[in-house]
């Protein structure tokens, strides 16, 4: 029946290969998505229709053209509207963590003081005691609350919400899919989760967790507008058919991903640069317009819903005024330099504490959960800044010291003591957020680090700037300002737009990212006059990551957990070597003619291969097409609703005996004209046909005779095998030895025994007292 059974990976490799590199057991929950296929099957329909009926065909394209805005439409609606609900649920949570709205209990604070001069003295909303230690409690408790409901969410009904998401997008993106990943329950409880995750206090953020749950919209909606319409074909993600559309699934998923960036920081023209520079692999044209229009719809929507009732799609939106002074540069280049770090530090040590959670925090996700929340909240509530919101933060720092905006202490700076007092509270939360980061980022609720990482960038930005003005301050007849300041401005230096741009510089670090991040600074302020400062402080950024840092949080990530993605804009380890290092020496193939409906049944009931080669014979294996397993199982499946088969039914995949009733032909399924490689071809060429074309395999042949096959599998396996057993090179003991996890370990359970003695100690001496007293009372 088959060529072989047994598949043999690499020509030179030992045979304990897999178990020299673990990290490549994630490629099993992966499934490679045919791309090449779907297409091959639209357009042969489209031709099959077009020779047979030209009304019909007429008709179905003017439904195609249609159907794609109709879908894009549909999802950029619905994103737009969650999105707007997720912002007016999450300020609400947020706020309920330090009091309540006496008039109506279902306002947030902003609502609940709408009209007031200064929020501070507003009448309506009221803290839950006159006792300080009493709020400072209910401020613990909620937190503890709303976190432990997040995870709890997640943990029981969809663990695929927890996390960011960017980084199984971008491989399922690439060709890849993941079952249950992009499903219902991980949409509803990724937009359950994240409002309660964000008002916990946690050091987490929407935008990542806004590119899954609108990635997920897109998949569900896909799902609806494309079934139940003749011409189907099979759908690689789900398993399900639907119908071929002129817009297919991986245009949906890039376009969604654009939208939930776009509503995340209203910026629909950032969701597209989004897409093309951190999500899609291979970008085409007419994908940019798809992500264009979809994220247009869902700004739209969200502007439409006005979430915050101030015309803002986003809490820290802000509009400046004043421009910017030549002699400012340096200090743009300080807060480029602190993003390069900031992006190096947090990645590397987020990376060792995610190290640290699979090998021993596996089993204590809820707990770790809430002692993260609790320790968050314990420390935050006494810094302005981090207890607050990160987006109502943001809105604070990025303002102006104006008229209008002077009611926080951040622009009272009268005296040494103000000016201490909040240098240290922006210094202390800068470092605190950061540090928190580090834990927060990858447990078990949603969670975003785009937020976090702005936030530690606005708080080290502004203290910049009030550093700066001070300067200005008292030395304004210095000939350094008077060439770009009158000597009676007062507010030549706008501490605001250092917050902005150090949120920028950190924004980049972490994501690795520039002109997106560029793009979407700009349309938070609309102000042109700011761009070369965003450009200088993000290449400043971009260099110190790229000479010393090891790429965006994502892609380390994606490295990291051994998830199944090549990166097309690098270069890799494989550059010298042939496709006949890496490609499957011994593969499972069709003969052309030879099989029978019980070979056929056993092996689709005994293996789970997806794509077999049909050749000629087993002496003379030339090429005569690939089929699917899918197509398998169709053909047969429509047999048997036509007639009983036996067992001895020859099966054939040729175009003989095509009419014959005693044959199971599969002419009409099968590829005839599969993609093929000569013995001999490099890498990277291969590499470039599963970029721009998307096939699930190549076959490798010589002189037509089918030598083997490859996968993007096959490659990346390959990489590895080549980056971290032939180089020697092993990036998990390297955190091993650097973190000494085990002693870590060790510690905190004993620091855990410690705890619950001491607790049973107290616990038990006071319902000892309390069964004394009562035996007194008795007495």
């Amino acid at each position: 029946m088959s060529n072989s059974i047994r598949l043999e990976t690499f020509n030179d490799q030992p045979k304990s290969w897999k178990d020299q590199i673990p990290k490549l057991s994630k490629f099993e929950d992966f499934k490679t998505i045919d791309w090449l296929n779907d297409n091959l099957q639209s357009n042969k329909r489209k031709v099959l229709l077009s020779n047979t009926n030209k009304t019909s065909f007429k008709w179905l394209n003017l439904y195609r053209s249609l159907q794609t805005y109709v879908i894009l439409t549909a999802v950029g609606i619905t994103i737009g509207f969650v999105a707007a609900s997720l912002n007016i649920v999450t300020e609400y949570l947020s706020n309920i963590r330090t009091g309540y709205c006496s008039s109506h209990f279902y306002l947030n604070k902003s609502f609940c003081c709408w009209g007031e001069l200064e929020e501070s003295k507003c009448s309506n909303w009221v803290e839950y005691s006159q006792f300080a230690p009493l709020n400072y409690t209910m401020f613990i408790l909620i937190s503890l609350v709303l976190s432990f409901t997040a995870s709890s969410l997640v943990l029981n009904y969809a663990p695929f919400a927890a996390g960011s998401g960017i980084s199984e997008i971008k491989c399922i993106v690439s060709g890849f899919t993941l079952s249950g990943f992009l499903s219902t329950w991980t949409f509803l409880m990724k937009s359950i989760g994240l409002p309660l995750a964000i008002a916990s206090g946690l050091s987490v953020g929407k935008e990542g967790p806004s590119v899954h749950y609108a990635v997920c919209v897109g998949s569900i909606i896909s799902k609806l507008f494309l079934q139940g319409f003749p011409n189907k074909q099979k759908d690689n993600t789900t398993g399900k058919s639907r119908t071929s559309s002129s817009l297919t699934f991986k245009n949906i998923l890039v376009a969604s991903s654009a939208a939930g960036v776009a509503v995340a920081f209203g910026s629909p023209m950032g969701g597209v640069l989004f897409s093309i520079e951190e999500i899609s692999n291979m970008f085409k044209l007419s994908t940019m317009w798809e992500s264009y229009y979809c994220s247009l719809v869902a700004v739209f929507v969200l502007k439409l819903m006005n979430p915050f009732r101030t015309g803002q799609v986003v809490m820290f939106e802000v509009t400046y005024d004043r421009d910017w002074h030549f002699f400012e540069i340096p200090f743009f280049i300080i807060l480029g330099v602190f993003g390069g770090i900031y992006g190096i530090i947090i990645s590397k040590y987020n990376i060792k504490m995610v190290s640290f959670r699979k090998k021993f925090l596996g089993e204590h996700a809820l707990k770790e959960v809430l002692i993260l929340a609790g320790i968050t909240s314990i420390i935050s509530y006494f810094n302005d800044f981090l207890k607050m919101d990160m987006t109502e933060g943001m809105q604070i720092l990025y303002e102006e010291c104006s008229d209008i905006f002077e009611n926080h202490k951040i622009c009272h700076l009268a005296n040494n003591y103000q000016i201490f007092n909040t240098l240290l509270t922006l210094a202390l939360a800068t470092l605190i957020r950061m540090i928190l980061i580090v834990f927060t980022y990858g447990c078990k609720v949603p969670a975003g680090i785009f937020v976090p990482s702005m936030a530690c960038g606005a708080t080290f930005g502004r203290a910049l700037g009030i550093l700066v003005q001070l300067w200005h301050k008292h030395n304004s007849s210095s000939k350094l300002f008077t060439t770009g300041c009158l000597a009676d401005d007062t507010k030549c230096i706008t501490p605001g737009t250092y917050a902005f741009l150090g949120a920028a510089s950190a924004l980049s670090g972490i994501t690795h990212l520039t002109v997106t991040v560029v793009v979407i600074m700009f349309e938070l302020t609309g102000a042109l006059k700011y761009i070369i400062p965003t450009m200088i402080t993000v290449a400043v950024t971009k260099i110190i990551n790229d000479n010393y840092g090891k790429g965006g949080i994502a892609d380390q990530m994606i490295e990291f957990n051994g998830l199944p993605f090549i990166d097309p804009h690098e270069d890799h380890d494989f550059f010298d070597h042939v496709v006949d290092d890496a490609m499957t020496l011994k593969t499972v193939s069709l003969l052309e003619k030879g099989l029978t409906y019980k070979q056929i049944s056993v092996f689709i009931a005994d293996t789970n291969f997806q794509t077999l080669p049909i050749i000629e014979s087993l002496q003379k294996p030339i090429i005569k097409g690939i089929i699917g397993r899918d197509e398998l199982i169709t053909v047969i499946q429509k047999n048997q609703l036509l007639k009983n088969i036996e067992l001895d039914t020859p099966c054939h995949f040729s175009s003989t005996d095509s009419d014959s009733m005693d044959v199971i032909n599969f002419t009409n399924y099968i590829n005839p004209a599969p993609i093929t490689v000569k013995l001999g071809t490099p890498l990277e060429t291969v590499l470039d046909l599963f970029h721009k074309l998307g096939p699930k395999c190549i076959l490798i042949e010589q002189d037509g005779l089918l030598k083997g096959v490859i996968t993007r599998k096959d490659i990346l396996r390959y990489e590895y095998y080549l980056h971290n057993v032939v180089s020697g090179h092993n990036e998990d003991s390297e955190v091993l030895k650097f973190t000494n996890d085990e002693l870590i370990w060790e510690y905190l359970q004993n620091f855990e025994n410690g705890l619950k003695e001491k607790f049973y100690k107290v616990w038990g001496k006071v319902s000892s007292r309390g069964r004394y007293t009562q035996l007194e009372r008795d007495e």
